[in-house]
C-alpha cells in the first residue's frame, strides 16, 4: 500500500502557497511563451512568439511589458484574451488558502519523478464560475520538501458554442527553489490536440520564467512605452 501524505498536508500547500504566492508579487522576471502549430506531419506550419517582462513601475506598480514586438505567424488558431488570461493564472498555477475551497484533491500514490518522490494528487474543480479560470488535473508534492514540483492538466472551462469554440491544451508546469525556501513555476510545455468541430488541430508551447529578482522600492527601472496585455 502507498504511504500516504501526513496529516493537514494540503491545508499546509495552502498556506506556503500563499506566501509564496505573495512573495512571487515582490519578483520582477521574464515570461517568453512560444506557440506552434503542428502539421499532420508533426512539424511546425504557424508560429506565436512573444516575450514579456514582469516587472514595477517607477511608482510602485506591478505590470507587464512587452520586450520587442510579438511574432503572430498563426494560420489556423487565433490566441484569445481567455489563453493570455491563463498565462498568468492557470499555467503558473499555486494553490492558495484562496483557492484551496475552489478544488477537491484526492491522493493517488506514490510517483518519483526526477530522481524525487511525489506524493500525487488528482485535483478537480468543484465547480466552474462564471468568469473564473481554473485547472483540471493533477499536481505532484515533493516527499522531501513538500512542495509542489509539477502541475498537469487543462484550463477550464473548454467553450464550446454553436457558434464559437476556445479550446485549451493540456500543459505541465515544473516548479524549483529560485530563491531560498521559495518555489516558482520554471518552465511549462504543452503538446496536445484539441479537438475543433473543423477537425482536430495539433499545437504545442513552452512559457520560461526567468531572472527571477527580488523588487527593491529605491531600484531604478527605465521604460519603454507600455504594451497592451495582449497583442492586436
Amino acid at each position: 500500500m502507498a504511504q500516504k501524505p501526513p496529516a493537514g498536508m494540503l491545508r499546509a500547500l495552502a498556506e506556503s502557497g500563499s506566501r509564496f504566492e505573495q512573495a512571487r508579487q515582490r519578483y520582477t522576471y521574464t515570461r517568453h511563451f512560444r506557440f506552434h502549430e503542428m502539421d499532420r506531419q508533426g512539424r511546425p506550419s504557424g508560429s506565436y512568439d512573444e516575450v514579456r517582462e514582469v516587472l514595477f513601475s517607477p511608482e510602485g506598480e506591478r505590470i507587464e511589458q512587452f520586450v520587442g514586438r510579438p511574432h503572430d505567424r498563426l494560420k489556423h488558431i487565433r490566441l484569445t484574451e481567455e489563453d493570455f488570461r491563463d498565462l498568468r493564472e492557470v499555467q503558473p498555477f499555486v494553490l492558495t488558502e484562496d483557492t484551496l475551497w475552489r478544488y477537491e484533491l484526492r491522493f493517488k500514490g506514490l510517483e518519483d519523478i526526477e530522481g524525487g518522490s511525489c506524493f500525487v494528487f488528482r485535483l478537480q474543480p468543484r465547480q466552474v464560475l462564471e468568469g473564473q479560470r481554473v485547472l483540471d488535473g493533477m499536481i505532484w508534492v515533493s516527499r522531501e520538501h513538500e512542495q509542489i514540483v509539477k502541475v498537469a492538466g487543462k484550463p477550464l472551462p473548454q467553450i464550446h458554442r454553436s457558434d464559437h469554440q476556445n479550446l485549451f491544451p493540456q500543459f505541465a508546469t515544473i516548479y524549483d527553489e529560485v530563491d531560498e525556501g521559495l518555489w516558482f513555476p520554471v518552465k511549462t510545455v504543452a503538446s496536445d490536440v484539441l479537438p475543433f468541430r473543423t477537425g482536430g488541430q495539433a499545437v504545442k508551447y513552452t512559457i520560461d520564467y526567468e531572472n527571477y529578482q527580488r523588487f527593491r522600492a529605491e531600484s531604478t527601472v527605465t521604460f519603454g512605452d507600455e504594451l497592451p496585455d495582449s497583442p492586436p
